[in-house]
């Protein structure tokens, strides 16, 4: 495992709470308020991200950007659901 992987895993991690508490938010007050945009473009380039970790082997960067992604997209999921807040 390179210092890399480790670094890039911790600054997801960060990110992946703060998505999480996003989400949990939009679950109890049922309102979308992430913009499409936003949702969707940082789902697919978290995806990408993930993609690219995985073929340099940092497969724990790869796993938290892949997790990230999934945040971003219940957050895309929600705006669709709840409409607009």
């Amino acid at each position: 495992m390179v210092w890399q992987d480790i670094v890039i895993t911790l600054a997801n991690v960060l990110f992946i709470y703060s998505t999480l508490n996003q989400v949990i938010y939009g679950f109890k007050v049922k309102k979308g308020t992430i913009t499409y945009i936003a949702s969707g473009g940082s789902a697919l380039g978290l995806m990408a991200m993930g993609v690219a970790f995985l073929t340099l082997e940092l497969y724990l960067s790869s796993f938290v950007a892949f997790l990230s992604s999934i945040l971003w997209i219940i957050l895309f999921i929600q705006r669709i659901i709840y409409k607009k807040a």
